[in-house]
């Protein structure tokens, strides 16, 4: 890379921000102001000195480009899925960026029509994505949303499947989601609010009817909630769920009456979280945390004139076991449980006389279940994959107890073979006792225990898992001598419920603790060094990467901070950015001093300071409404500033996009290109014929 080439320096316009007496001057708030010219034209210039940087590294970039976009299949679809009498399938067509979504009829399944194609709709479009694509009861009419930002605010439209014609109303601010009844002509979405973007109003529209007769069914008013609308699996039900992060709220109406008035299932309760599940008639099993259920069980349930009864334990609470994925069919049920970090699939009648567990070989491995929309099904859709396994769509007939592979993902370039490559689990010593576990994968050619360049991603927020998955972009760095691992650190779910509780709001440091510490064990262990090892993370991932550094600089050669949620004391102070409200149960509300003290000491823009920093890439997006681009902006320029060392500081903005990055089945691969160039720079991996 070159680093001869100047930055360029944001003017420092320091802004007082006091909160219980307590004063930060904050020398670069201005870049808040997206309408501001000097905000373009500084992320133009940033965007513009990392190209000079990058710029010696433009050919080798394109080539692992073509390399990345190589192992893609040219055309793919997906597994038909049968619902009501369709086979429904995904298609990407060949040099195509989106899919084309097709059906069948189930009698003649080679009779395919095409009632959605993205890539008409995304013609000419900056960026593009789509999201609900619900057929209504009748299969006969489409709802469709679509986001031409990255901004997350959809439009929803309705297409006519027998003619092709669109109906001409547009129900815009939305959050993308919806329900149909079962009349075909009423519809329910959620509509966000105009300044913070939280999910807020349900709607009922009347289809052929414009936006501004919709009426209001409800209003969520508690700024910590929001909603959502859906249909139970039977179709009987319409849901329109309230919740926060940590607790839920069901109202409902029956499918077949949408100008009935929606109920209350349960009143919510601060930290309780249930989630129905209808059996049909008025039978339902029920998912809950309540009366310290913290990994959750199972409980019956019935409908009763209206009235919600909470009825006999169904699967009892585990301390051990967290209960994370439930299918429901006619009598019978599959769930994914996860012991000691690695999931299982169970099945069970509703009975009980059946009750078994499906075998799975590898060390590490992650299951989830698929498209499963007949509840009068035989068999489970179900997705496995590992480290090194491409994922397989497979099925399981519970009457023979026979599993099928019905598709393993391809890597189209001819030269990935699975026994290439190792896998391993590791449990690294906690500074307080806990033990971490931190998953890797590797080429076999390569020695693992011998001073090895390796990449450490992490996140740690919201009970989210880094599961390990496989991932086709990664080969290009195993098979450049790399090590990949996961460091399944506090404040995910991998080691159930408590493992999150463990790594939020007071305790939020320890989510860092053990980044840091899974980093210094791998050294200890003789699988890489300071000088090798580098760390990525994304958005809280982010937020956790540049925790790390201010605590450690010194133990990572690179970081790649991808839209990092790096300004946490100023943005969980500003009520009117999107989800801050909502994310008090997350990180805690600064406007009470025990929590403006506790965030304000690990933030890491806060928290930059005078010492030697290493090489950093940090990514953002013009248009994203969950990290606003000013954070990344804001945390080069102060880290530009007080770097103490000749280490790079790179930007890159994209102008175009969101939180997602760029849309499209390639378009996300020059991003990705990119982060490996720089990273492969820095290692030293790149050979003198791969940059020609």
């Amino acid at each position: 890379m070159n680093r001869k080439a100047v930055p360029p320096q944001a003017a420092e316009k320091p802004v007082k921000l006091e909160k219980f007496g307590d004063v930060r001057v904050d020398p670069y708030y201005w870049l808040r102001e997206k309408e501001n010219p000097e905000v373009l034209a500084h992320l133009k210039a940033e965007n513009a000195y990392f190209d000079r940087v990058t710029e010696p590294l433009r050919k080798f970039e394109d080539k692992l480009y073509h390399e990345l976009k190589n192992r893609f299949k040219d055309r793919d679809e997906s597994v038909p899925v049968l619902y009501k009498g369709y086979l429904y399938q995904i298609i990407y067509p060949a040099g195509k960026e989106y899919p084309v979504f097709v059906r069948s009829p189930e009698k003649f399944p080679h009779k395919k029509e095409i009632y959605f194609d993205a890539n008409q709709r995304a013609e000419g479009k900056k960026y593009y994505h789509t999201e609900l694509l619900k057929p209504d009861p009748s299969q006969n009419l489409l709802a469709f949303a679509e986001d031409f930002t990255g901004d997350l605010m959809y439009e929803i439209r309705f297409k006519n499947l027998k003619t092709g014609k669109l109906y001409p109303e547009v129900l815009r601010r939305t959050s993308g989601s919806g329900a149909w009844a079962r009349d075909g002509k009423t519809f329910f979405y959620i509509r966000k609010h105009p300044v913070h973007h939280r999910h807020y109003r349900l709607y009922k529209h009347i289809l052929g009817t414009p936006q501004e007769e919709d009426i209001l069914i409800y209003e969520e008013t508690d700024p910590e909630f929001g909603l959502d609308v859906n249909m139970s699996k039977t179709e009987d039900f319409i849901y329109l769920t309230a919740s926060s992060n940590t607790t839920t709220e069901y109202r409902y109406i029956s499918a077949s009456a949408p100008d009935d008035a929606f109920r209350i299932m349960q009143p919510r309760k601060k930290g309780v979280e249930y989630y129905p599940y209808h059996l049909g008639k008025n039978e339902f099993l029920v998912t809950t945390n309540e009366k310290g259920a913290s990994n959750f069980k199972i409980l019956h349930a019935r409908l009763e004139n209206g009235k919600w009864i909470p009825g006999n334990e169904f699967l009892a609470h585990r301390k051990d076991v967290l209960l994370e994925e439930l299918e429901v069919f006619d009598n019978w049920i599959a769930l994914t449980e996860r012991q000691n970090g690695l999931t299982r699939l169970r099945i069970m009648s509703l009975d009980k006389t059946t009750d078994y567990y499906l075998p799975f070989s590898e060390e590490t491995y992650t299951i989830y279940i698929g498209q499963n929309p007949d509840p009068r099904s035989r068999k489970l859709r179900f997705v496995y994959n590992s480290l090194t396994t491409p994922p397989s769509v497979m099925e399981h007939d519970i009457d023979t107890r026979k599993t099928v592979i019905l598709k393993e993902e391809e890597i189209a370039d001819g030269k990935f073979d699975k026994e290439n490559y190792r896998s391993l689990r590791l449990w690294a010593p906690g500074r307080d006792g806990t033990r971490i576990p931190v998953s890797l994968v590797w080429h076999k050619n390569i020695d693992l225990f011998a001073d090895n360049p390796l990449l450490l991603y992490g996140y740690g927020a919201y009970g989210i898992t880094v599961d390990d998955n496989f991932s086709r972009n990664r080969l290009s760095l195993l098979d450049r001598g790399f090590v990949f691992a996961i460091a399944h650190v506090r404040g995910g779910e991998y080691l159930g419920r408590q493992w999150y509780e463990d790594g939020k709001l007071l305790k939020k440091k320890n989510t860092f603790y053990d980044f840091i510490d899974v980093a210094r064990h791998l050294i200890r262990q003789g699988i890489t060094s300071p000088e090798k090892l580098f760390a990525m993370g994304g958005s809280a991932g982010g937020l956790l990467t540049g925790a790390a550094i201010n605590m450690e600089p010194r133990l990572f050669k690179g970081i790649v901070a991808q839209v990092p949620f790096v300004d946490v004391l100023t943005t969980m102070l500003d009520e009117n950015l999107p989800l801050t409200t909502g994310e008090y149960e997350e990180w805690g509300n600064p406007r009470e001093k025990t929590y403006y003290d506790y965030i304000k000491s690990y933030s890491p823009y806060d928290n930059v300071a005078p010492r030697a920093y290493p090489d950093i890439l940090i990514t953002a997006g013009i248009n994203d409404a969950q990290v606003p681009y000013w954070e990344p902006a804001k945390w080069a320029a102060k880290l530009r500033q007080n770097n103490t060392a000749d280490s790079l500081i790179l930007l890159r903005t994209d102008l175009n996009t969101g939180h997602a990055g760029a849309s499209g089945r390639y378009a996300y691969l020059k991003d990705v290109a990119r982060e490996f160039a720089f990273l492969l720079d820095l290692a030293g991996k790149i050979d003198a014929d791969e940059n020609v």
